[in-house]
């Protein structure tokens, strides 16, 4: 065997006659697939959104009614902007994430080339770039069917609306923003998944793959300094967003900024908040010895369980948000009469909320996509693992069900956390937006909003958090049984 090539932390030692591959084979590799599915969605929802919002604040402007509200247009502009934000966000975070469990998954490949001469921070640039070329990728990718998508839709929009300006086009300025950002984000994700290649030492060639264990997690004070101070930070932003919305609705910019930062703070300091959650979600699924595993498995490996489970909880969290910030949003226009209102008067704020919530959906599927991709990965990392317990005597089923089970532990806790986030979030966001817009009778400012929690909406999420644990469960349950033990015993 012979080195040869670039070197790259994601790369191995492989033979001569493989010089001539493609310079571009790795992203055959296990994991950059999914990575480009999250970028080329996150591309795709921004510029849809930018299309959608564009459409919809034509729409309105263009109503003899409401045509002339300056609020409404900053409403609008303000969604845009903040959405398009929330989808590279969570790209960023999903994509960081399947990085890092590459490269946990990679230790004794990059400590070979160490070995062979190798610096740590070669091979971490090899994998930033990669990172660009995944963004750039997915990006484009998502630019194309984005405007196609908006183009069906503002076709389907101008057969059911009668108001909808002749002049309106698709050719929007902003167009270009939600490429570049992604392919920026996916790029800078990249670079701080792999952030573990510089720890990684050419003594661990002799090792396997392997994940941190609780021990070492929890003695990394630094990190859990830096997660502290952002999520200190970021909830004094959200109760001064809170205070500055009782007085312009960009309150709701100072509270966006500390909702980043402080949901920034939880998903680097996941690995202290989300073990006591997924102890105590563990409890629920008895004390069968398939359970019991999967349950020690999910605390064993904070880092990887939190890793899976982060992204299902900003999924559910921005869903819930929404739902709570919308419906709060219907109930303080409701309550600015005591007459009946007919449901016609509400039928545009309903579509237009529709059509939000759809969007913010969106997001959550790329969380899911996430899910999955490191059920999957996890999995093929843990082969020597899984052929131990088949060799010690536990059925294919047993495995099987193990697995499943640690999948739903780790969604069920996400879920409830995200449930218990999006409400607190979405409040926070309907105070920040209309604490001072002015209403009924006396057009004083609305002041403190009650939160409003639309129950349908919660429960589409429990529902699709069930089905998307049996589908992110089903390709690594095949996986975890398809290597003979003693095969699986053998592996690096």
């Amino acid at each position: 065997m012979t080195a040869v090539g670039t070197p790259s932390a994601v790369g191995t030692v492989v033979p001569e006659t493989a010089a001539t591959a493609p310079r571009l084979a790795w992203l055959r590799d296990r994991g950059m697939g999914a990575s480009i599915l999250v970028a080329a969605l996150s591309a795709a929802f921004g510029v849809i959104l930018v299309e959608v919002t564009a459409f919809i604040g034509a729409v309105l402007q263009a109503d003899p009614f409401i045509g002339d509200s300056e609020t409404l247009a900053i409403v609008v502009a303000i969604l845009s902007v903040l959405l398009t934000a929330v989808a590279m966000y969570v790209a960023a975070i999903v994509t960081a994430n399947t990085f890092s469990t590459i490269i946990a998954g990679r230790t004794r490949q990059i400590a070979l080339m160490r070995l062979v001469g190798a610096t740590a921070r070669s091979q971490r640039a090899e994998v930033g770039r990669q990172g660009l070329v995944v963004g750039v990728i997915g990006a484009l990718t998502g630019v194309i069917v984005g405007v196609a998508l908006a183009a069906l839709g503002v076709q389907i929009g101008r057969m059911l609306i009668a108001d909808v300006p002749a002049d309106f086009t698709l050719a929007q300025p902003f167009l270009v923003l939600p490429a570049v950002g992604v392919a920026l984000t996916t790029w800078v994700a990249a670079w701080v998944g792999s952030r573990r290649v510089l720890t990684v030492t050419p003594l661990q060639a002799i090792g396997g793959s392997v994940e941190r264990a609780h021990d070492e997690v929890s003695g990394r004070a630094g990190r859990h300094v830096g997660a502290w101070v952002l999520l200190i930070a970021g909830a004094a932003l959200l109760a001064g967003g809170v205070l500055v919305g009782l007085v312009t609705p960009l309150g709701v910019v100072v509270a966006f900024v500390g909702g980043l930062l402080s949901f920034t703070g939880l998903a680097l300091g996941s690995v202290l908040f989300m073990p006591p959650v997924l102890r105590l979600v563990g409890r629920m699924f008895g004390s069968s010895a398939t359970a019991r595993l999967a349950a020690e498995n999910a605390l064993r490996y904070p880092e990887r369980s939190s890793r899976m489970a982060i992204g299902v909880v900003m999924g559910v969290t921005l869903v819930t948000m929404f739902a709570v910030a919308l419906e709060s949003a219907k109930r303080l226009m409701m309550n600015q009469t005591s007459e009946e209102v007919p449901p016609e008067f509400f039928a545009p704020f309903d579509a237009f909320a529709s059509i939000m919530m759809v969007l913010v959906a969106v997001s959550a599927v790329i969380a899911a996509v996430g899910l999955v991709n490191l059920l999957t990965i996890g999995v093929v990392q843990r082969r020597r693992e899984l052929g131990l317990l088949r060799s010690i005597g536990l059925s294919n089923a047993q495995v099987r069900r193990m697995v499943l089970l640690e999948a739903t532990h780790i969604t069920v806790a996400a879920t409830l956390t995200g449930l218990v986030l999006g409400v607190a979030y979405g409040w926070i966001a309907a105070q920040s937006l209309l604490g001072s817009v002015p209403v009924l009778p006396d057009f004083t400012p609305a002041g403190l909003v009650a939160p409003q929690v639309p129950w349908l909406p919660v429960v589409i999420i429990v529902v699709a958090t069930a089905v998307l644990t049996l589908v992110a469960a089903a390709t690594p349950t095949r996986l975890a049984t398809r290597v003979a033990p003693v095969e699986a015993l053998a592996a690096d």
